[in-house]
């Protein structure tokens, strides 16, 4: 069986570079006249004429069924395939697969429509946020899409492990927005407005109401550009994960493991080598059953060469910390905060007290000691 280093080894980075410069900029459409559909020509790595057809709307487009286009097209069965954009139920009818449109949802028949009363269909693995078109096209395709692209076996772990952390991080996110779903549970308005995310990207490909140009040929160019949008953060997103991410487990693995030898509580960590360890940790804290939870992960940073403690945050995407390094550090540098620490060598700590700082290892390891006794 592979091990978690030999399936993001499989990954070839030549290929991601071929498939987005090849893939992502050559989706030439060939636009009828008239109310004919639009044909989108087959990804540059398939083979033959097209032979199949994925259907999907018209009209203005959202992120949802633009990555749920150019995601299907990523697999075996409609690797070949053609978009076909139309409302028009006769022609919906007769198509290979249909996306975000006929009122159907039946994955025998590959109808992937979420609008219909009554859907209220999730992915599942302890999430619970109502699919979209993308959704639910990941749910079905998402570990053959994952498989395919790392050159791994679908049924290995580590592309079930992909398949659940690229949801989480990426694809959650597009089914909640495209169904209207809060981030937060609250009834009173956000501080701000973000319309940076990918979903508010794809709206804005949209064509202007002011454009003199409204024609079927240049709303089916628009759409073309969302697929390659969504399909490069989509794979960027796979990539990330496969080649960054996966890696770092092992290395939490083994630090929670030796924790005990950083100080006799368990609550403190000693990332021997910087990675990305936060969902990390948080997963392998359920599944050890770790209690009581890590308050402080300890790394060196490469660039300066002087060492951080970082104290876990409640939340995976809060900011809000287990225990915060004490307040009275806080804002505090250098000298003034080594009289007020104690401890010397100090560098800094966060007016938040999220991420302090020490010129050594030693020091670093006393600034987390003494931060959990206060």
């Amino acid at each position: 069986m592979l091990s978690s280093i030999s399936v993001t080894r499989a990954l070839n980075p030549k290929r991601f570079t071929s498939f987005f410069t090849k893939t992502l900029h050559h989706l030439p459409l060939m636009a009828a006249a008239g109310n004919s559909p639009l044909r989108v020509s087959s990804p540059t790595y398939s083979t033959g004429s097209p032979s199949k057809r994925v259907g999907t709307h018209n009209g203005s487009f959202h992120c949802d069924e633009a990555l749920g286009c150019f995601m299907i097209r990523l697999t075996d069965k409609f690797s070949d395939a053609e978009i076909v954009r139309t409302r028009d139920p006769q022609v919906l009818e007769g198509l290979d697969a249909v996306l975000d449109v006929g009122g159907v949802y039946d994955p025998s028949h590959d109808r992937y429509d979420h609008h219909q009363k009554g859907f209220e269909e999730v992915f599942g693995h302890g999430f619970s946020t109502k699919l979209s078109s993308a959704g639910l096209v990941y749910k079905h395709f998402g570990k053959q899409i994952i498989a395919k692209e790392l050159g791994a076996d679908e049924e290995h772990p580590d592309v079930h492990r992909l398949f659940l952390a690229v949801y989480k991080s990426f694809m959650e996110a597009i089914d909640a927005v495209d169904n209207g779903i809060n981030q937060y549970d609250t009834d009173q308005p956000p501080r701000y407005v973000n319309n940076t995310h990918l979903s508010a990207r794809v709206g804005r490909l949209n064509l202007d109401w002011i454009d003199p140009d409204q024609s079927t040929e240049k709303e089916n160019e628009a759409f073309t550009r969302a697929m390659a949008l969504t399909g490069t953060e989509f794979l960027e997103n796979v990539r990330y994960h496969a080649k960054s991410w996966l890696p770092a487990r092992s290395i939490v693995m083994e630090c929670l493991a030796g924790r005990f030898d950083i100080d006799p509580s368990g609550e403190i960590i000693f990332l021997t080598r910087f990675c990305p360890w936060k969902l990390h940790l948080f997963e392998l804290e359920v599944e050890q059953k770790i209690d009581p939870p890590i308050k402080y992960v300890l790394f060196q940073d490469d660039r300066s060469k002087s060492w951080r403690v970082q104290a876990v945050a409640v939340s995976l995407d809060g900011f809000e910390s287990r225990k915060a390094l004490p307040s009275q550090w806080r804002g505090l540098r250098d000298d003034e905060l080594s009289k007020q620490s104690g401890i010397p060598g100090c560098v800094f700590v966060h007016s938040s007290g999220f991420i302090g700082g020490n010129q050594s290892f030693e020091g670093a390891v006393a600034m987390a000691k003494t931060a959990l006794k206060l």
